[in-house]
This record gives structure tokens, C-alpha cells and sequence, in this order.
């Protein structure tokens, strides 16, 4: 089957389901037919992953503001180089858990760094690129507080462990994104089973095929 190369980007806050969800879109891709990549930010190739050790794990007090938007940009500017940019000329879908917008809402939103001088350093690093599509998963608190334990058994990353207000801001500034970009992005439900969130995740994605 061909189809025209796209980028899907999943966001969402900590716990939300997107990586399953993105894991369950590429595998229904291939079943399709439809070549894709399945990848994931901070990450995606050997530089950027060495980046997200020292994002997710930093040394001594951490990273300030500015110096953890820049770490991101420059991951993202190595990934979009040497793995999203030449799986799209080759005419493949290519499938992100997180992507520029999750700089947005992290660093620039609920980090307060703003979200000019995040596009900025994404023009310069990664040419603007931008998905086709990006999908953001909502999910109940108690859903998402029951994911987090199961995934990380009480011990969080520095990011995933920052506090509820910062974690509030990162939620309500994707929802202001999908609202002033509607043609980008599109807001999915993540309450109920995977196979329920998986079928609106498809009938998003319909469009494009």
C-alpha cells in the first residue's frame, strides 16, 4: 500500500498512555501495509539517546530552565537529521512519543521559558519541522496516578517527578495548543481500555492514509 510519508506525533502528561498508544498505532501501520518507524523524544538515535540519560538522569543540582531547552532542541535537531528526515524521503510514516510540542508544554509552558524562544531554537535546530498530525492523550487523574505506579514503582525520572502544579500547567498548555491549532492537532480520550483508545487513535488518523 502507498501512502504519502507522514509524522505523527503522540503527546499527553505522565502516565496518560501514549506510548502504548503510539507503539499500537505503528504496529497497525505495518499491518496495513503502511511502512512505519516507531521512535520516541527526548531520543530516537545513539546522540540523542546519550542526551536523554543526561536529561532524565542529570548530574549534580540539574539543569537550569535555558540549558534543559537547549539539551532538548539539540536531541530533537540530531533525531529529525539522522532518523525523521530520511525515513519521510524514503516514504515512511514516522511515529514520535513526544515531539516539539512537549518542548512547548514542558520547558516553555509549565517552565516558564516561553514558547518564542522554544519555536526558535526548534527553526534552528530542526529547520520548524512539524507533524502532520499530533495526537494528545487526556486520561483521568486516578487513571493516569494508577499508569505512573506501574510504570515506575514509585521512583520517577527529573522530570516525570516534578510537582502537581508543574505537571497542571504541562496538560493545560497542550490543551491551549490544540485549541489554537485545531488542523494539527486533535485531543483523544484515554479513558477506558487500550483497544477503545487504540479505535479513536485510528479514527484520527484515518484522514491521512
Amino acid at each position: 500500500m502507498t501512502t504519502t510519508a507522514r509524522l505523527i506525533a503522540f503527546e499527553g502528561g505522565e502516565g496518560a498512555g501514549k506510548s502504548t498508544q503510539a507503539r499500537l498505532l505503528a504496529a497497525a501501520l505495518e499491518a496495513r501495509g503502511i511502512a512505519s518507524i516507531l521512535t520516541r523524544e527526548p531520543g530516537g538515535t545513539p546522540g540523542a539517546e546519550a542526551i536523554r540519560d543526561l536529561l532524565l538522569h542529570p548530574p549534580g543540582e540539574g539543569w537550569g530552565a535555558e540549558a534543559e531547552a537547549l539539551l532538548f532542541a539539540a536531541a530533537r535537531a540530531d533525531h529529525v537529521a539522522r532518523l525523521i528526515r530520511p525515513a519521510l524521503a524514503d516514504g515512511k510514516w514516522v511515529i514520535s512519543d513526544r515531539f516539539l510540542d512537549s518542548s512547548r508544554a514542558y520547558q516553555g509552558a509549565a517552565g516558564a521559558l516561553g514558547d518564542g524562544e522554544v519555536r526558535a531554537l526548534h527553526a534552528i535546530g530542526s529547520g520548524g519541522l512539524l507533524p502532520d498530525l499530533t495526537i494528545v492523550i487526556t486520561a483521568a487523574n486516578e487513571r493516569v496516578a494508577a499508569r505512573l505506579r506501574a510504570r515506575d514503582g514509585g521512583a520517577s525520572d527529573a522530570i516525570g517527578g516534578r510537582g502537581e502544579a508543574y505537571h497542571a500547567r504541562v496538560e493545560a498548555a497542550f490543551a491551549d495548543f490544540a485549541a489554537a491549532e485545531p488542523e494539527r492537532f486533535v485531543m483523544i480520550d484515554g479513558n477506558g481500555t487500550i483497544e477503545d483508545v487504540h479505535a479513536r487513535v485510528l479514527a484520527a488518523v484515518a484522514p491521512l492514509c
